[in-house]
């Protein structure tokens, strides 16, 4: 099972104690996946999951809380890899059952968006959620990229679901995926926060246990690669202070130097795989990392000069 479908199996046995709660849960259930069927003016909402733990929830909300009659259905794939289809009829008792799901007014015209009624208070805000999740979301195993998400085929339905999610600092923004309005949030925080919030804790604590490993390991290649690239400069540098001491060592000898700079010519010859702080530990008196890198910057500087005077002799020959 998936990480996305081991968090809907959690939120989908979530029990609100509250009504109001439950019918801001399922009409986001309905509205999301939910279809109205018309047949010999009989009315029906058919909501189509492959979750077979969302249908055991629509299939709950509509028979305990609305008391509606309820037959769900299910369409098994003989295709292998595909997912049994659930289908959950309602049969609303008149036009009443519609309107306190938020699907149409008074009038008998669809509502757009989320009524206001359905998200009045805080916990049927973050029930509406749940069931938007349930019906149409999904989340990237932690794994790999973050990434969580709600669809939606209804532009007005997102962005009152990116609004609602905002209302609690989440991050989302909407985006266009072919004809699917797609609700996203990309921060790990964020997508944290969103699930403490749905009640989904166990998934929670998996997705925070990979989050601080991915970090971790993040932080460990970081160094590594530092260290290895600060490596591969002293290596580096390293080679070239010895091909220039050996140049001026080939034109002018070593015996021609100062002291000091003779001295550390010496040691970086005998011990080229040393770093500056080493070498200065081997003089007498010690002298520090920047004394050290100063007096093979002054065998550097000599080694240009001398190159360019080889040069002008050249030309002159």
């Amino acid at each position: 099972m998936s990480f996305s479908a081991e968090t809907k199996d959690e939120l989908a046995r979530i029990e609100e104690k509250k009504r109001c709660c439950n019918v801001a849960e399922l009409a986001a259930l309905v509205r999301m996946d939910g279809t109205l069927q018309i047949s010999n003016q009989i009315y029906a909402l058919n909501v189509t999951t492959e979750s077979a733990p969302v249908a055991r929830k629509v299939y709950r909300l509509a028979k305990n809380i609305l008391d509606l009659p309820v037959d769900i259905m299910v369409r098994r794939k003989l295709r292998l890899k595909k997912n049994n289809s659930y289908m959950v009829k309602i049969y609303p008792r008149d036009l009443s059952d519609f309107q306190q799901l938020g699907l149409i007014d008074e009038e008998g015209e669809i509502l757009p968006g989320i009524p206001d009624f359905l998200v009045k208070r805080k916990c049927d805000r973050i029930a509406y959620l749940r069931g938007a999740f349930l019906a149409g979301g999904s989340i990237n195993n932690p794994e790999g990229t973050y990434h969580l998400e709600i669809i939606t085929n209804d532009a007005l339905h997102g962005d009152a679901l990116c609004q609602l999610l905002n209302r609690f600092q989440l991050g989302a923004k909407v985006s266009l995926r072919k004809n699917w309005h797609v609700v996203y949030i990309k921060e790990s925080e964020h997508i944290v926060k969103f699930l403490a919030l749905i009640g989904a804790h166990r998934a929670l604590l998996e997705f925070e246990n990979v989050r601080v490993l991915k970090d971790m390991r993040n932080q460990v290649n970081r160094l590594v690669n530092c260290e290895t690239a600060n490596l591969n400069k002293t290596v580096d540098a390293a080679v070239r202070q010895v091909e220039n001491i050996q140049k001026v060592a080939n034109t002018i000898g070593l015996q021609a130097l100062p002291d000091p700079i003779r001295e550390i010519a010496e040691l970086r010859l005998e011990y080229p795989d040393a770093s500056l702080k080493e070498l200065g530990e081997m003089l007498n008196p010690k002298v520090g990392k920047s004394g050290v890198n100063h007096r093979l910057r002054k065998i550097d500087e000599l080694a240009d000069k001398l190159e360019e005077q080889q040069k002008r002799v050249g030309k002159g020959g």
